[in-house]
């Protein structure tokens, strides 16, 4: 069978049918750019870490289908995978990952060597993630580290330390990937009951609602700090006020107990973090 042939299937394996997840990924990052850099990044640190998002976005998907790829199949949701199908083989899954990490490594290379560091140990949270759903209920708060290790990256790149600010963004980030994730995971909280995969939505059960709310609330909170620290405006503000709105919202989607409103409540996250970049951008001009 021909590349071309074979390419739906690799493109639904990388998600690139589904950007909102290279969003929610895409987002927190350019937070980081733009703190570090108080302004406009510098062009050749913005492409490096936008393609690297797109890479990393794609590889963590991939790790991810192949630690579930007999396990999919059991989940309404996934069970039509490329792996979970047999359409892409356990093998071609590893080489396209390797493929994809080695690519976007090739991009740090032309960081610096701190950057180099941070982003080892961002791959190996990216492919632990998936494999952690089998020994603790907190899967979302490794994957929450791995998606926020692209802050203190940019600040490394574009300012060779780390700092107080990025460790306070990449917290936030952390504290709003595990209330999206819990969202997510509530879709299917049904099937990973019957199969056994943890995850905080089986964690926090009837709670659920209310303690992603306390973690949104966390991350509202820290990126209130860092405007505070950092001085910032009022555009800056606006865009955090904007996020705490939708954010509201989600939890109004999640009191409604239907499992579609629970996956909305997902893809608007990308439009929360969206708002706090625009607001940052707008600020820095």
């Amino acid at each position: 069978m021909l590349i071309s042939d074979r390419w739906p299937d690799y493109k639904q394996l990388m998600r690139l049918d589904k950007p909102v997840g290279t969003y929610l990924l895409l987002w927190p990052m350019l937070w980081g750019l733009w703190l570090a850099a108080e302004g406009v990044p510098r062009l050749d640190l913005l492409c490096i870490f936008v393609v690297g998002t797109y890479l990393m976005r794609a590889a963590g998907c991939v790790i991810n289908d192949y630690a579930d790829r007999h396990l999919d199949g059991h989940v309404e949701r996934t069970k039509q995978r490329p792996l979970a199908t047999g359409r892409i083989t356990s093998k071609q899954a590893l080489v396209l990952f390797f493929g994809l990490c080695i690519a976007a490594f090739v991009l740090v290379l032309f960081t610096n060597t701190a950057t180099i560091k941070l982003s080892v140990l961002a791959v190996i949270l990216a492919a632990a993630y998936p494999f952690m759903k089998r020994y603790t209920h907190w899967p979302q708060a490794v994957l929450g580290a791995a998606f926020a290790m692209a802050i203190p990256m940019a600040f490394s790149a574009q300012t060779g330390t780390t700092g107080i600010t990025a460790w306070l963004t990449f917290t936030a980030a952390v504290c709003m990937t595990i209330a999206y994730d819990t969202y997510y995971a509530m879709v299917d909280r049904e099937d990973d009951l019957q199969i056994g995969i943890k995850s905080t939505a089986v964690l926090f059960g009837n709670w659920d609602v209310a303690i992603i709310g306390l973690f949104q609330a966390a991350c509202v909170g820290l990126l209130m700090l860092v405007g505070q620290v950092n001085q910032l405006g009022g555009f800056y503000y606006l865009g955090v006020a904007t996020m705490a709105g939708l954010f509201v919202y989600q939890n109004k989607l999640g009191r409604s107990r239907v499992r579609s409103n629970y996956f909305s409540a997902f893809t608007n996250s990308h439009w929360a973090a969206l708002s706090v970049w625009i607001g940052l951008v707008i600020d820095l001009i």
